[in-house]
């Protein structure tokens, strides 16, 4: 029995979530590991395979363009069809409950099921069951909806549907048969991941276009592959289209995910440039998604879509059912042992500090580090590939606390986040409605951590108001307000500015490996 055998026996006997995700990268890395042996087992081959020229030995060029076509498969390595197997719809048992959607009443394809059933959905959100009858019937939808409500399953679950039911054989390359858009390079990793995962069992292949990577390693992928899913940002796919390396002609279905963040962002040119290049909207479904809903987005709504089902989720849903707000009447001396002593003492493994500035959250980066905490840093300063590597560690767990800034506070998707800490607040209420909604997420529930400060106090009524919640104040015991006597001496670094980072961003001190090393640590003097 194969080692990839084993761990499907495993995934059916170990079915709790933390398993699953664990199994399922182990089964990548075996996969890859078996794609880079069947490559090394050619390449000796050819390996001493040598010419006479002029005298010389000249090696054979057979080895270069062989490593150059390994690269290409091992990029596409997630588009390998994976084995569907003996399951069976019995295995995923569900009871049924009044008034709530299960996703075995939609009449859903058994390799669909199978995908939602590792992904542990049972029962559809209030915005699945509010779209997916609609949606599973063609028609297109548009509506309010933020992040966390389960509005990416249920645009997904309606792509796979159509796709699977309407199957193609005279295909071109570069030429996508569903269009997801998306304003930010995060959102795009984000769905391209739900996407594959929901969809592995259905032999779909998914291609993600975003700028910050590179463009001719993109361009080889979208040259070389028959596309039936596409998720993509504006610039990079209006870039490509341009320049005829896609053809969005034959797009069945076009998704738009927070449509406002793109009206924010200045991408509605591109968009209609875009959409433009699509079939006419009445010979497409189109499903359009916002936060917020305005005269604008209506407009645009009206323009991209045919009879669309409207629906609408409040905000209020998310942030005061599933999300504990807890405001500490703290100064702002205190902040940083407040967040440092919750994290320790509850053994927190996933959270998100959220500040203003650039600076500010750099400086948080550092500190938490020298006291010894894991910490990885979301900021525009920060290139893409380190930002697509710091979620990654964010989601297994290499890093426990993830500092960031607005900029990124839309594009964080990662599942389990228990808490979100708001370092300083935001002076848009909405801003901070997008924070909060990394935890809580599809009725999971999530604690927000404010400072009622001197400093912020007066941007409180605001949030309260726009979420129609009350937060609940807390006087800070004085466990969490205290500063452990071992880590007094490296924070008073950063409040006299000895410490912290150079111009390249490199934090001046080693790294802290273990608590121990922590308390033999001296300040770092100067340089003259």
């Amino acid at each position: 029995m194969s080692i990839l055998e084993r761990i499907k026996q495993i995934i059916k006997k170990n079915k709790t979530a933390q398993n699953q995700i664990i199994i399922k990268e182990i089964s990548k890395k075996i996969a890859q590991k078996e794609i880079n042996r069947e490559n090394q087992a050619v390449i000796p081959e050819n390996k001493h395979v040598e010419k006479r020229q002029n005298g010389r030995n000249i090696k054979s060029k057979a080895k270069s363009r062989h490593s150059k076509s390994g690269e290409l498969k091992n990029i596409n390595i997630e588009d390998e069809i994976v084995e569907f197997g003996s399951w069976e719809i019995s295995e995923f048992h569900v009871e049924e409950k009044e008034d709530i959607l299960r996703f075995h009443d939609l009449g859903l394809s058994p390799r669909l099921m199978k995908g939602i059933y590792e992904c542990e959905y049972k029962y559809c959100t209030p915005i699945q069951q509010l779209i997916l009858p609609e949606s599973l019937k063609g028609k297109d939808v548009s509506g309010k909806a933020q992040t966390g409500t389960g509005k990416t399953a249920a645009f997904l679950i309606t792509l796979f549907t159509r796709l699977m039911n309407n199957e193609l054989s005279d295909r071109k390359k570069g030429t996508p048969r569903a269009l997801i858009m998306a304003p930010t390079r995060e959102l795009v990793i984000q769905i391209e991941k739900d996407a594959r995962n929901i969809g592995r069992y259905c032999g779909l292949t998914i291609q993600s276009v975003f700028g910050g990577i590179n463009y001719e390693k993109q361009k080889r992928q979208i040259e070389q592959k028959f596309i039936d899913i596409l998720v993509a940002t504006p610039g990079r796919l209006l870039d490509y289209k341009e320049q005829q390396v896609l053809d969005l002609s034959a797009v069945e279905i076009l998704v738009i995910d927070e449509a406002d963040r793109m009206l924010d962002m200045g991408f509605i040119p591109d968009m209609k440039k875009i959409i433009s290049a699509a079939p006419p909207k009445s010979k497409r479904q189109t499903m359009l998604f916002s936060a917020t809903l305005n005269q604008d987005i209506l407009r645009l709504a009206s323009q991209w879509t045919k009879d669309p089902v409207s629906f609408e989720v409040e905000s209020k849903e998310i942030t005061s059912e599933n999300i504990e707000q807890i405001a500490y009447i703290a100064s702002d001396k205190e902040k940083f042992a407040i967040i440092y002593n919750i994290v320790s003492q509850d053994m927190l493994n996933r959270v998100i500090i959220f500040g203003n500035r650039r600076d500010e959250v750099a400086r948080l980066t550092d500190m938490f580090k020298a006291c010894g905490l894991s910490c990885g840093l979301l900021s525009g300063d920060v290139t893409q590939s380190r930002r697509i590597k710091t979620l990654e560690e964010l989601r297994n767990g290499t890093i426990r606390i993830l500092c960031a800034t607005d900029v990124a506070a839309r594009g964080i998707h990662v599942d389990g986040i228990t808490h979100v800490f708001n370092y300083s607040l935001p002076d848009d209420p909405e801003d901070y409605v997008h924070r909060i909604g990394r935890t809580g997420r599809a009725g999971e529930k999530g604690v927000s951590v404010i400072f009622a400060t001197e400093e912020d106090s007066y941007l409180i009524p605001k949030i309260e108001s726009y979420t129609k919640h009350k937060l609940n104040y807390i006087n800070p015991e004085e466990n969490l307000v205290a500063v452990p006597n071992d880590l007094s001496k490296i924070l008073k670094q950063f409040k006299s500015g000895r410490a912290g980072r150079k111009k390249t961003g490199s934090f001046r001190e080693k790294r802290v490996k273990n608590r121990k090393e922590v308390s033999n640590r001296r300040p770092v003097k100067r340089k003259k």
